[in-house]
């Protein structure tokens, strides 16, 4: 097919398809070749969804593919947090005992507060402070992300949600290969390597590579762990969006308050809720999940694509060592816990 019946063909398309089609297809590209890379190369794929979006960010400035990039990092993305909540259902709470479910809330609690005074004695505002302190004590990518949503918007808010998304993907990786070492040392079973790791590494990916790594029973324990995290989301969320619903906005910020509790977490809840009653069928759980991670994966791409790498450098250091200092605390906070309940 020449270009000339190429393009004729796209324009008697619909328009919302004419509008859209050009950033979903190149959003999605981007999004097989980062998964790609990572079967092939063994690097995260979050990660490279986000360095491949940030090399592709021109395509976000001005031409065709502008409104179906922005649909991606909005829409697709929020549709694969909702997605979420097909990973969860009350029996993994109950599988796992009331002593470290306490440990677990605490810790995100204990982590979210340790953020925000740390984040005041470095001068950085509130803003970054839950964002960074609820995608470390949570789920990573993916609560920076639903956290975002909520948060009332200023002029930093897409540079500090990729910021906080590199960081998290990075650290994930770095917890991954260093903290099996870190339980061995200090002579953790499998039990509580699974819970340390469950309990400290941000992403899931990274979690299920730390574990099984280890041992069987390691890897089960520490994604039961961190899925038991995963279920916080909402509520983490929903206390956010009241807590700063009614914060006044400095001079010269803008956008319009987010609704208290958006439908993606609404849907979360929704989908959790039927899992746990068993409404969802296990071969549509599987293809949820699947769903989930490849929106998740071009969202990633998407909100790389809309943020220049320039603008992320300029978050500057301290932003690095607050992030830094809360995984460092969350790690910490759960190790003692073990210890506390006897698990090690």
């Amino acid at each position: 097919m020449n270009t000339a019946a190429a393009t004729q063909r796209f324009n008697g398309l619909p328009s919302v398809v004419q509008t859209y089609w050009p950033g979903l297809a190149v959003t999605g590209a981007v999004a097989i070749a980062a998964q790609f890379l990572s079967d092939h190369y063994g690097a995260p794929a979050m990660l490279m969804a986000l360095l491949l979006g940030i090399a592709f960010h021109f395509l976000s400035e001005e031409g065709r593919c502008v409104a179906g990039i922005d649909f991606c990092a909005k829409k697709v993305l929020r549709i694969g947090v909702a997605l979420l909540g097909m990973r969860i259902s009350v029996d993994l709470l109950v599988g796992l005992g009331a002593g470290t479910i306490l440990l677990l809330v605490a810790a995100i609690a204990a982590t979210i507060v340790f953020g925000l005074i740390a984040a005041k004695l470095l001068g950085r505002g509130w803003r970054l402070a839950l964002l960074t302190s609820g995608s470390v004590a949570i789920c990573g990518a993916s609560a920076a992300m639903a956290i975002a949503a909520v948060l009332p918007k200023n002029e930093f808010a897409e540079r500090n949600l990729i910021f906080t998304v590199l960081s998290v993907t990075v650290l994930s990786t770095l917890a991954m290969i260093a903290y099996p070492i870190i339980a061995q040392t200090m002579g953790l079973d499998a039990r509580a390597t699974g819970i340390f790791f469950g309990g400290t590494i941000h992403d899931v990916a990274q979690v299920v590579g730390a574990g099984f790594s280890v041992s069987p029973e390691a890897g089960e324990t520490a994604t039961l762990v961190k899925l038991i995290r995963v279920t916080m989301l909402a509520p983490v969320v929903l206390i956010f969006s009241i807590a700063t619903r009614n914060v006044p906005q400095p001079a010269g910020e803008t956008g319009k308050r987010p609704p208290l509790l958006p439908g993606f977490v609404i849907a979360f809840l929704v989908l959790a809720a039927a899992n746990s009653f068993g409404l969802v069928p296990e071969a549509v759980s599987k293809i949820g999940m699947e769903a989930s991670r490849w929106a998740l994966l071009a969202g990633i791409v998407a909100v790389g694509m809309k943020t220049s790498l320039r603008r992320v450098l300029e978050v500057g250091g301290d932003a690095v060592a607050l992030i830094v200092a809360e995984t460092i605390f969350i790690g910490l906070f759960i190790l003692a816990g073990i210890y506390y309940l006897g698990h090690a």
